[in-house]
Protein backbone atom coordinates (compact mmCIF):
# COMPACT_ATOMS: atom_id res chain seq x y z
CA UNK A 1 0.00 0.00 0.00
CA UNK A 2 3.18 2.35 0.54
CA UNK A 3 4.69 1.71 -2.59
CA UNK A 4 0.99 2.97 -4.17
CA UNK A 5 1.83 6.48 -2.49
CA UNK A 6 5.11 6.66 -5.13
CA UNK A 7 4.08 4.57 -7.75
CA UNK A 8 0.37 6.59 -8.36
CA UNK A 9 2.85 10.11 -9.23
CA UNK A 10 4.78 8.15 -11.48
CA UNK A 11 2.25 6.37 -13.31
CA UNK A 12 -0.04 9.32 -13.58
CA UNK A 13 3.87 10.96 -15.39
CA UNK A 14 3.77 8.36 -17.85
CA UNK A 15 0.64 8.75 -18.75
CA UNK A 16 1.48 12.26 -19.96
CA UNK A 17 4.53 10.80 -21.22
CA UNK A 18 2.63 8.34 -23.60
CA UNK A 19 -0.51 10.82 -24.33
CA UNK A 20 -0.59 11.23 -27.87
CA UNK A 21 -0.42 13.54 -30.41
CA UNK A 22 -0.59 17.59 -28.16
CA UNK A 23 -0.88 17.74 -25.08
CA UNK A 24 -3.19 20.44 -24.22
CA UNK A 25 -2.52 22.71 -20.89
CA UNK A 26 -5.80 21.61 -18.84
CA UNK A 27 -5.53 17.66 -19.64
CA UNK A 28 -2.05 17.56 -18.27
CA UNK A 29 -3.33 19.49 -15.38
CA UNK A 30 -6.29 17.02 -14.82
CA UNK A 31 -4.27 14.14 -14.94
CA UNK A 32 -1.50 15.09 -12.72
CA UNK A 33 -4.68 16.72 -10.22
CA UNK A 34 -5.91 13.37 -10.27
CA UNK A 35 -3.06 11.55 -9.74
CA UNK A 36 -2.43 13.99 -6.70
CA UNK A 37 -5.70 13.27 -5.54
CA UNK A 38 -5.37 10.29 -5.34
CA UNK A 39 -2.26 9.82 -3.28
CA UNK A 40 -3.70 12.36 -0.70
CA UNK A 41 -6.88 10.52 -0.52
CA UNK A 42 -4.49 7.20 0.41
CA UNK A 43 -2.63 9.04 2.46
CA UNK A 44 -6.24 9.88 4.47
CA UNK A 45 -6.58 6.35 4.04
CA UNK A 46 -3.80 5.17 5.91
CA UNK A 47 -4.38 7.90 8.75
CA UNK A 48 -7.66 5.85 9.47
CA UNK A 49 -5.58 2.32 9.89
CA UNK A 50 -2.60 3.90 11.85
CA UNK A 51 -2.27 2.75 15.64
CA UNK A 52 -1.39 5.99 17.27
CA UNK A 53 0.07 4.01 20.30
CA UNK A 54 2.35 2.13 18.31
CA UNK A 55 5.61 4.78 17.79
CA UNK A 56 7.43 2.56 15.17
CA UNK A 57 6.87 1.23 11.65
CA UNK A 58 3.70 0.49 10.20
CA UNK A 59 2.30 -0.86 7.14
CA UNK A 60 6.42 -2.42 6.61
CA UNK A 61 6.63 -3.44 3.05
CA UNK A 62 9.74 -4.89 2.65
CA UNK A 63 11.82 -6.82 -1.10
CA UNK A 64 14.81 -7.80 -1.30
CA UNK A 65 16.47 -5.79 -3.88
CA UNK A 66 20.60 -5.56 -4.21
CA UNK A 67 21.61 -7.92 -1.26
CA UNK A 68 25.38 -7.53 -1.49
CA UNK A 69 25.29 -3.97 -1.20
CA UNK A 70 23.01 -4.52 1.66
CA UNK A 71 19.83 -2.44 -0.42
CA UNK A 72 16.38 -3.39 0.45
CA UNK A 73 13.33 -1.72 -0.99
CA UNK A 74 11.81 -1.14 2.92
CA UNK A 75 9.32 1.08 3.40
CA UNK A 76 7.68 2.35 6.23
CA UNK A 77 4.85 4.46 7.97
CA UNK A 78 5.87 6.07 11.63
CA UNK A 79 4.36 9.75 13.08
CA UNK A 80 7.16 11.05 11.92
CA UNK A 81 6.34 10.97 8.52
CA UNK A 82 2.71 10.18 7.84
CA UNK A 83 2.10 14.42 9.10
CA UNK A 84 4.88 15.18 6.22
CA UNK A 85 3.33 12.80 3.44
CA UNK A 86 -0.08 14.73 4.03
CA UNK A 87 1.61 18.30 3.60
CA UNK A 88 4.13 16.49 0.41
CA UNK A 89 0.72 15.39 -1.40
CA UNK A 90 -1.79 18.58 -0.50
CA UNK A 91 0.71 21.02 -1.31
CA UNK A 92 1.97 19.07 -4.76
CA UNK A 93 -1.97 19.58 -5.48
CA UNK A 94 -2.26 22.95 -4.91
CA UNK A 95 1.17 23.85 -7.03
CA UNK A 96 -0.48 21.74 -9.89
CA UNK A 97 -4.01 23.76 -9.42
CA UNK A 98 -2.01 27.00 -9.13
CA UNK A 99 0.26 26.50 -12.37
CA UNK A 100 -0.10 29.16 -15.34
CA UNK A 101 -2.20 26.78 -18.16
CA UNK A 102 -0.30 29.65 -20.81
CA UNK A 103 3.14 27.76 -19.74
CA UNK A 104 5.59 26.14 -22.88
CA UNK A 105 6.47 22.77 -22.82
CA UNK A 106 3.41 21.52 -20.84
CA UNK A 107 4.28 17.71 -20.98
CA UNK A 108 7.22 18.34 -19.34
CA UNK A 109 6.55 20.46 -16.37
CA UNK A 110 4.09 18.44 -15.19
CA UNK A 111 5.69 15.27 -15.46
CA UNK A 112 8.63 16.91 -13.51
CA UNK A 113 5.94 18.02 -10.36
CA UNK A 114 4.93 14.32 -10.44
CA UNK A 115 8.09 13.02 -10.06
CA UNK A 116 8.89 15.42 -7.27
CA UNK A 117 6.01 14.17 -5.74
CA UNK A 118 7.18 10.57 -5.66
CA UNK A 119 10.84 10.78 -5.17
CA UNK A 120 9.58 13.32 -1.86
CA UNK A 121 7.11 10.31 -0.44
CA UNK A 122 9.96 7.45 -1.07
CA UNK A 123 12.33 9.61 0.88
CA UNK A 124 9.64 10.02 3.64
CA UNK A 125 8.36 6.38 3.76
CA UNK A 126 12.46 4.97 3.36
CA UNK A 127 13.66 2.24 6.16
CA UNK A 128 16.41 1.93 4.30
CA UNK A 129 19.54 4.56 4.16
CA UNK A 130 21.15 3.76 0.44
CA UNK A 131 17.13 3.73 -0.52
CA UNK A 132 16.45 7.36 1.28
CA UNK A 133 19.13 8.24 -0.81
CA UNK A 134 18.08 7.27 -3.91
CA UNK A 135 14.61 8.91 -3.09
CA UNK A 136 16.79 12.38 -1.75
CA UNK A 137 18.69 12.17 -5.15
CA UNK A 138 15.89 12.01 -7.39
CA UNK A 139 14.00 15.22 -6.57
CA UNK A 140 17.08 16.85 -7.62
CA UNK A 141 17.27 16.87 -11.37
CA UNK A 142 13.51 17.85 -11.72
CA UNK A 143 13.90 20.72 -9.51
CA UNK A 144 16.77 21.73 -11.18
CA UNK A 145 15.03 22.07 -14.69
CA UNK A 146 11.86 23.62 -13.21
CA UNK A 147 13.89 26.33 -12.04
CA UNK A 148 16.16 26.93 -15.23
CA UNK A 149 13.48 26.27 -17.79
CA UNK A 150 10.53 28.43 -16.08
CA UNK A 151 12.56 30.61 -13.72
CA UNK A 152 12.96 34.03 -14.29
CA UNK A 153 15.45 36.56 -15.67
CA UNK A 154 18.39 34.68 -13.60
CA UNK A 155 17.03 31.44 -13.73
CA UNK A 156 20.35 29.59 -15.10
CA UNK A 157 22.64 31.29 -12.20
CA UNK A 158 20.16 30.00 -9.66
CA UNK A 159 19.55 26.65 -11.06
CA UNK A 160 23.02 25.44 -11.47
CA UNK A 161 23.77 26.89 -7.45
CA UNK A 162 21.05 24.64 -5.91
CA UNK A 163 22.50 21.79 -8.10
CA UNK A 164 25.92 22.33 -6.54
CA UNK A 165 24.90 22.78 -3.34
CA UNK A 166 22.18 19.95 -3.34
CA UNK A 167 24.65 18.00 -4.58
CA UNK A 168 27.16 18.47 -2.28
CA UNK A 169 24.77 17.36 0.41
CA UNK A 170 24.11 14.40 -0.97
CA UNK A 171 27.77 13.32 -0.82
CA UNK A 172 28.18 13.96 2.68
CA UNK A 173 24.93 12.06 3.54
CA UNK A 174 26.03 8.91 1.76
CA UNK A 175 29.34 9.33 2.68
CA UNK A 176 28.01 9.40 6.60
CA UNK A 177 25.57 6.63 5.37
CA UNK A 178 28.58 4.32 4.37
CA UNK A 179 30.33 4.77 7.42
CA UNK A 180 27.28 4.14 9.63
CA UNK A 181 27.09 0.88 8.12
CA UNK A 182 30.90 -0.21 7.36
CA UNK A 183 32.15 0.92 10.61
CA UNK A 184 29.34 -0.64 12.74
CA UNK A 185 30.07 -3.96 11.15
CA UNK A 186 26.61 -4.67 9.48
CA UNK A 187 25.84 -5.73 5.85
CA UNK A 188 22.44 -4.09 5.65
CA UNK A 189 21.44 -0.27 5.47
CA UNK A 190 17.99 -1.38 6.90
CA UNK A 191 17.06 1.73 9.33
CA UNK A 192 17.60 0.42 13.30
CA UNK A 193 17.51 2.68 16.02
CA UNK A 194 21.08 0.57 17.31
CA UNK A 195 23.31 0.94 14.77
CA UNK A 196 26.14 3.14 16.03
CA UNK A 197 25.70 1.98 19.29
CA UNK A 198 28.76 0.05 19.66
CA UNK A 199 30.60 2.69 17.66
CA UNK A 200 33.87 4.89 19.60
CA UNK A 201 31.95 8.53 20.53
CA UNK A 202 35.00 10.58 17.92
CA UNK A 203 33.65 8.24 15.17
CA UNK A 204 29.76 8.87 15.65
CA UNK A 205 30.50 12.76 16.21
CA UNK A 206 32.36 12.48 12.88
CA UNK A 207 29.94 11.24 10.75
CA UNK A 208 26.72 13.21 12.95
CA UNK A 209 29.17 15.85 11.57
CA UNK A 210 28.76 15.09 8.10
CA UNK A 211 25.09 14.54 7.97
CA UNK A 212 24.50 17.78 9.82
CA UNK A 213 26.22 19.58 7.23
CA UNK A 214 25.05 17.67 4.33
CA UNK A 215 21.31 18.38 5.45
CA UNK A 216 22.23 21.83 6.85
CA UNK A 217 22.52 22.35 3.32
CA UNK A 218 19.08 21.56 2.55
CA UNK A 219 16.99 22.90 5.58
CA UNK A 220 19.15 25.19 4.58
CA UNK A 221 20.98 26.49 7.70
CA UNK A 222 22.81 29.55 7.94
CA UNK A 223 26.16 29.26 6.15
CA UNK A 224 25.24 27.02 3.54
CA UNK A 225 21.69 29.16 2.88
CA UNK A 226 22.93 31.50 0.09
CA UNK A 227 21.22 29.14 -2.97
CA UNK A 228 17.88 29.27 -1.00
CA UNK A 229 16.93 32.91 -1.59
CA UNK A 230 18.01 33.05 -5.38
CA UNK A 231 16.28 30.09 -6.21
CA UNK A 232 12.89 31.29 -4.48
CA UNK A 233 13.38 34.82 -6.63
CA UNK A 234 13.90 33.24 -9.89
CA UNK A 235 11.32 30.12 -9.37
CA UNK A 236 7.94 30.02 -10.17
CA UNK A 237 5.47 30.47 -7.95
CA UNK A 238 4.04 26.70 -7.92
CA UNK A 239 8.02 25.48 -7.86
CA UNK A 240 8.30 28.33 -4.81
CA UNK A 241 5.44 26.85 -2.68
CA UNK A 242 6.78 23.52 -3.26
CA UNK A 243 10.51 24.24 -2.39
CA UNK A 244 9.36 26.14 1.23
CA UNK A 245 6.42 23.61 1.55
CA UNK A 246 8.00 19.87 0.99
CA UNK A 247 11.72 20.08 0.38
CA UNK A 248 13.20 21.57 3.07
CA UNK A 249 11.45 19.32 5.05
CA UNK A 250 13.74 16.91 3.81
CA UNK A 251 16.58 18.10 5.75
CA UNK A 252 14.91 18.79 8.99
CA UNK A 253 13.55 14.91 8.78
CA UNK A 254 17.02 13.81 7.89
CA UNK A 255 18.39 15.89 11.06
CA UNK A 256 15.64 14.40 13.01
CA UNK A 257 15.21 10.94 11.34
CA UNK A 258 18.91 10.15 11.04
CA UNK A 259 20.91 12.36 13.41
CA UNK A 260 18.82 12.36 16.67
CA UNK A 261 17.32 8.60 15.72
CA UNK A 262 21.08 7.17 15.00
CA UNK A 263 23.53 8.53 17.10
CA UNK A 264 22.36 9.88 20.40
CA UNK A 265 26.22 9.90 21.53
CA UNK A 266 27.36 12.00 19.05
CA UNK A 267 23.95 13.86 19.49
CA UNK A 268 24.33 14.80 23.20
CA UNK A 269 28.11 15.99 22.87
CA UNK A 270 27.11 18.55 20.22
CA UNK A 271 23.64 19.58 21.35
CA UNK A 272 25.04 22.84 22.99
CA UNK A 273 26.65 23.34 19.68
CA UNK A 274 23.41 22.52 17.66
CA UNK A 275 21.46 25.00 19.90
CA UNK A 276 23.75 27.76 19.29
CA UNK A 277 23.71 27.28 15.55
CA UNK A 278 20.18 27.20 15.77
CA UNK A 279 20.71 30.99 17.53
CA UNK A 280 22.76 31.82 14.53
CA UNK A 281 20.72 30.99 11.90
CA UNK A 282 17.61 32.14 13.39
CA UNK A 283 18.74 35.63 13.79
CA UNK A 284 20.98 36.01 10.23
CA UNK A 285 17.69 35.10 8.98
CA UNK A 286 15.57 37.27 10.29
CA UNK A 287 17.65 40.24 9.99
CA UNK A 288 18.31 39.56 6.47
CA UNK A 289 14.82 39.73 6.02
CA UNK A 290 14.70 42.97 7.07
CA UNK A 291 16.66 44.06 4.75
CA UNK A 292 15.00 42.91 1.65
CA UNK A 293 13.33 45.16 -0.77
CA UNK A 294 11.92 42.22 -2.65
CA UNK A 295 9.00 40.15 -1.32
CA UNK A 296 9.37 36.89 -2.54
CA UNK A 297 12.88 37.28 -1.17
CA UNK A 298 11.95 38.30 2.55
CA UNK A 299 9.86 35.52 2.62
CA UNK A 300 12.83 33.04 1.71
CA UNK A 301 15.10 34.30 4.57
CA UNK A 302 12.13 34.27 7.17
CA UNK A 303 12.45 30.57 5.86
CA UNK A 304 15.87 30.24 7.42
CA UNK A 305 15.44 32.13 10.70
CA UNK A 306 11.81 29.18 11.15
CA UNK A 307 13.85 26.45 10.02
CA UNK A 308 16.39 26.94 12.46
CA UNK A 309 13.87 26.54 15.33
CA UNK A 310 13.90 22.75 14.30
CA UNK A 311 17.32 22.33 14.73
CA UNK A 312 16.86 24.41 18.29
CA UNK A 313 14.39 21.72 19.50
CA UNK A 314 15.57 18.73 18.20
CA UNK A 315 19.09 19.24 19.71
CA UNK A 316 17.27 20.22 23.00
CA UNK A 317 16.25 16.69 22.90
CA UNK A 318 13.05 16.73 25.39
CA UNK A 319 9.35 15.17 24.67
CA UNK A 320 8.43 18.63 23.79
CA UNK A 321 10.33 19.79 21.75
CA UNK A 322 11.01 16.76 19.42
CA UNK A 323 6.86 16.46 19.08
CA UNK A 324 7.93 20.51 18.47
CA UNK A 325 10.15 19.53 15.06
CA UNK A 326 7.74 18.22 13.48
CA UNK A 327 4.65 21.01 14.51
CA UNK A 328 7.20 23.44 13.40
CA UNK A 329 7.98 21.44 10.22
CA UNK A 330 4.17 21.64 9.10
CA UNK A 331 3.36 24.56 10.28
CA UNK A 332 6.20 26.47 8.12
CA UNK A 333 5.33 24.41 5.44
CA UNK A 334 1.67 26.01 5.25
CA UNK A 335 2.29 28.91 6.43
CA UNK A 336 5.34 29.20 3.67
CA UNK A 337 3.14 28.02 1.21
CA UNK A 338 0.37 30.71 2.02
CA UNK A 339 2.52 33.33 1.80
CA UNK A 340 4.17 32.34 -1.44
CA UNK A 341 1.21 31.86 -3.27
CA UNK A 342 -0.15 35.43 -2.14
CA UNK A 343 3.39 37.09 -3.31
CA UNK A 344 2.71 35.08 -6.78
CA UNK A 345 -0.48 36.83 -7.05
CA UNK A 346 0.57 40.00 -6.32
CA UNK A 347 3.52 39.58 -8.54
CA UNK A 348 0.89 38.46 -11.34
CA UNK A 349 -2.05 41.52 -10.57
CA UNK A 350 1.25 44.16 -10.42
CA UNK A 351 3.60 43.14 -12.50
CA UNK A 352 6.33 43.62 -9.64
CA UNK A 353 7.31 42.10 -5.75
CA UNK A 354 9.34 45.92 -4.99
CA UNK A 355 8.36 46.78 -1.37
CA UNK A 356 9.62 50.02 -2.56
CA UNK A 357 7.24 50.63 -5.24
CA UNK A 358 4.32 49.03 -4.16
CA UNK A 359 1.84 51.06 -1.87
CA UNK A 360 -1.98 50.98 -1.08
CA UNK A 361 -2.98 47.19 -2.04
CA UNK A 362 -5.23 46.77 0.41
CA UNK A 363 -7.48 49.37 -1.10
CA UNK A 364 -11.02 47.93 -0.97
CA UNK A 365 -12.35 48.82 -4.25
CA UNK A 366 -9.55 49.14 -6.99
CA UNK A 367 -6.74 47.50 -4.92
CA UNK A 368 -6.51 43.81 -4.08
CA UNK A 369 -8.29 43.61 -0.35
CA UNK A 370 -8.50 39.98 -0.23
CA UNK A 371 -4.69 39.34 -0.84
CA UNK A 372 -3.97 41.77 1.57
CA UNK A 373 -6.54 40.39 4.51
CA UNK A 374 -4.83 36.61 3.51
CA UNK A 375 -1.20 38.08 3.89
CA UNK A 376 -2.62 39.79 6.58
CA UNK A 377 -3.56 36.00 8.55
CA UNK A 378 -0.29 34.28 7.17
CA UNK A 379 2.21 37.23 8.61
CA UNK A 380 0.24 37.23 12.06
CA UNK A 381 0.76 33.43 11.50
CA UNK A 382 4.17 33.46 10.80
CA UNK A 383 4.97 35.78 13.68
CA UNK A 384 3.33 33.78 16.34
CA UNK A 385 0.29 35.24 17.02
CA UNK A 386 -2.28 33.07 19.36
CA UNK A 387 -5.15 31.05 17.58
CA UNK A 388 -2.60 30.25 14.29
CA UNK A 389 -0.39 27.09 14.27
CA UNK A 390 2.66 29.46 13.86
CA UNK A 391 1.59 30.02 17.72
CA UNK A 392 1.78 26.45 18.72
CA UNK A 393 4.73 25.16 17.25
CA UNK A 394 7.26 28.31 18.43
CA UNK A 395 5.08 27.82 21.85
CA UNK A 396 6.40 23.88 21.62
CA UNK A 397 9.82 24.90 20.53
CA UNK A 398 10.49 27.33 23.46
CA UNK A 399 8.83 25.38 26.06
CA UNK A 400 10.41 22.10 25.18
CA UNK A 401 14.10 23.76 24.90
CA UNK A 402 14.23 26.13 27.37
CA UNK A 403 15.23 24.65 30.21
CA UNK A 404 18.34 23.03 28.52
CA UNK A 405 18.85 25.81 26.42
CA UNK A 406 17.76 28.85 28.19
CA UNK A 407 20.07 31.32 26.65
CA UNK A 408 19.77 30.53 23.04
CA UNK A 409 15.88 29.59 23.30
CA UNK A 410 15.87 33.19 24.71
CA UNK A 411 17.78 34.38 22.04
CA UNK A 412 15.33 32.29 19.31
CA UNK A 413 12.61 34.33 20.93
CA UNK A 414 14.26 37.41 19.90
CA UNK A 415 14.26 36.02 16.25
CA UNK A 416 9.98 35.32 16.51
CA UNK A 417 10.17 39.09 17.76
CA UNK A 418 12.17 40.37 14.41
CA UNK A 419 9.43 38.32 12.44
CA UNK A 420 6.62 40.61 13.58
CA UNK A 421 9.26 43.47 12.69
CA UNK A 422 10.39 42.42 8.99
CA UNK A 423 6.37 41.19 8.28
CA UNK A 424 4.70 44.11 9.55
CA UNK A 425 7.19 46.33 7.44
CA UNK A 426 6.09 44.26 4.34
CA UNK A 427 2.44 44.87 5.30
CA UNK A 428 2.40 48.66 6.12
CA UNK A 429 4.62 49.35 2.44
CA UNK A 430 3.11 47.32 0.60
CA UNK A 431 -1.11 47.05 1.17
CA UNK A 432 -1.29 50.20 3.47
CA UNK A 433 -1.25 54.06 1.97
CA UNK A 434 -2.85 55.59 -1.21
CA UNK A 435 -2.76 52.86 -3.95
CA UNK A 436 0.15 53.22 -6.20
CA UNK A 437 2.74 51.44 -7.99
CA UNK A 438 5.38 54.00 -8.33
CA UNK A 439 8.38 55.19 -6.01
CA UNK A 440 7.63 57.26 -3.18
CA UNK A 441 9.35 60.18 -5.18
CA UNK A 442 7.24 59.69 -8.32
CA UNK A 443 3.16 61.16 -7.66
CA UNK A 444 0.73 58.60 -7.26
CA UNK A 445 -1.02 57.01 -10.32
CA UNK A 446 -4.89 57.83 -8.47
CA UNK A 447 -6.17 55.64 -12.14
CA UNK A 448 -4.72 52.75 -10.80
CA UNK A 449 -7.49 49.36 -10.58
CA UNK A 450 -5.69 46.19 -10.79
CA UNK A 451 -7.81 43.10 -11.69
CA UNK A 452 -9.70 41.55 -9.18
CA UNK A 453 -8.66 38.42 -7.75
CA UNK A 454 -10.37 35.39 -9.20
CA UNK A 455 -11.74 32.03 -7.32
CA UNK A 456 -9.46 30.28 -8.98
CA UNK A 457 -6.43 32.06 -7.08
CA UNK A 458 -8.46 32.47 -3.79
CA UNK A 459 -9.44 28.68 -3.25
CA UNK A 460 -5.80 27.67 -2.46
CA UNK A 461 -5.35 30.58 -0.08
CA UNK A 462 -8.53 29.99 1.47
CA UNK A 463 -7.84 25.99 2.22
CA UNK A 464 -4.25 26.78 3.76
CA UNK A 465 -5.82 29.60 6.11
CA UNK A 466 -8.27 27.68 7.44
CA UNK A 467 -5.69 24.70 7.75
CA UNK A 468 -3.44 26.83 9.75
CA UNK A 469 -5.92 28.41 11.85
CA UNK A 470 -7.66 24.93 12.65
CA UNK A 471 -4.19 23.84 13.91
CA UNK A 472 -3.77 26.63 15.97
CA UNK A 473 -7.15 25.97 17.76
CA UNK A 474 -7.04 22.33 17.94
CA UNK A 475 -3.46 21.25 17.80
CA UNK A 476 -4.07 17.56 18.92
CA UNK A 477 -5.47 16.99 15.35
CA UNK A 478 -2.05 17.42 14.56
CA UNK A 479 0.24 16.47 17.34
CA UNK A 480 -1.75 13.66 18.55
CA UNK A 481 -0.27 11.51 15.22
CA UNK A 482 3.36 11.78 16.09
CA UNK A 483 3.65 11.78 20.03
CA UNK A 484 4.43 8.20 20.43
CA UNK A 485 6.84 8.44 17.99
CA UNK A 486 8.56 11.08 19.45
CA UNK A 487 8.69 9.71 22.65
CA UNK A 488 10.50 7.01 21.53
CA UNK A 489 12.86 9.15 20.00
CA UNK A 490 13.35 10.95 22.90
CA UNK A 491 14.11 7.71 25.26
CA UNK A 492 17.91 7.66 24.69
CA UNK A 493 18.32 11.27 25.36
CA UNK A 494 16.47 10.60 29.48
CA UNK A 495 19.37 11.17 31.42
CA UNK A 496 21.17 14.00 29.26
CA UNK A 497 17.63 15.94 29.72
CA UNK A 498 17.38 15.02 33.43
CA UNK A 499 21.39 16.27 33.76
CA UNK A 500 20.81 19.42 31.90
CA UNK A 501 17.39 20.30 33.46
CA UNK A 502 17.91 23.98 35.24
CA UNK A 503 15.35 22.94 37.91
CA UNK A 504 15.42 19.62 40.06
CA UNK A 505 11.93 17.84 38.34
CA UNK A 506 12.26 14.87 40.07
CA UNK A 507 12.03 16.68 43.92
CA UNK A 508 8.95 18.90 42.53
CA UNK A 509 5.30 17.48 43.14
CA UNK A 510 3.98 16.80 39.15
CA UNK A 511 1.47 19.90 39.74
CA UNK A 512 4.45 22.30 40.70
CA UNK A 513 6.47 21.10 38.01
CA UNK A 514 3.76 21.73 35.37
CA UNK A 515 3.09 25.14 36.47
CA UNK A 516 6.99 25.71 36.34
CA UNK A 517 7.27 24.30 33.14
CA UNK A 518 9.23 21.18 34.37
CA UNK A 519 8.89 17.83 32.65
CA UNK A 520 8.08 15.98 36.16
CA UNK A 521 9.86 12.41 36.20
CA UNK A 522 8.03 9.74 35.64
CA UNK A 523 9.35 5.96 36.57
CA UNK A 524 10.98 4.02 33.70
CA UNK A 525 9.95 3.01 31.11
CA UNK A 526 7.01 5.41 30.96
CA UNK A 527 8.43 8.58 29.70
CA UNK A 528 6.61 11.82 29.87
CA UNK A 529 2.77 12.24 29.41
CA UNK A 530 2.14 13.64 25.64
CA UNK A 531 1.49 17.22 25.11
CA UNK A 532 -1.87 16.80 23.81
CA UNK A 533 -2.82 13.55 25.69
CA UNK A 534 -5.47 12.09 24.53
CA UNK A 535 -8.05 10.13 26.79
CA UNK A 536 -8.79 7.33 24.76
CA UNK A 537 -5.44 6.26 23.88
CA UNK A 538 -2.71 4.72 25.63
CA UNK A 539 0.45 6.76 26.70
CA UNK A 540 2.96 4.49 28.04
CA UNK A 541 5.03 2.91 25.25
CA UNK A 542 5.39 -1.08 25.05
Amino acid sequence: MLSALILIPLVAALVLILWPGKLEAQTAKVVSGVGLALTLALVGFLATRFELATPGFQFEEVLPWVEPLGLSYRLGLDGLSLPLLAVNSLLSLVAIYISDPTLHRTRLYYVLLLVINSAVAGAFLAANLLLFFIFYELELIPLYLLIAIWGGSRRGYAATKFLIYTALSGVLILGAFLGLVWLSGNTSFDYDSGLATALPLAQQITLLVALLIGFGIKVPLFPFHTWLPDAHVEASTPVSVLLAGVLLKLGTYGVVRFGLGLLPDAWMALAPWMATWAVISVLYGSLAAIAQTDMKKMVAYSSIGHMGYVLLAAAASTPVSIVATVFQMISHGLISALLFLLVGVVYKATGTRDMTVLRGLLNPERGLPFVGSMMILGVMASAGIPGMVGFISEFLVFRGSFLIFPVQTLLCMVGSGLTAVYFLLLVNRVFFGRLAIAPPTVAPQLDIELPSVTWRDRAPALGLAALIIAFGLQPNWLARWSEHTTLALHQPYQGFVQARTRFAPAALPAAVADILLVEPTLAPPVPVSPVFADPSVETSLP
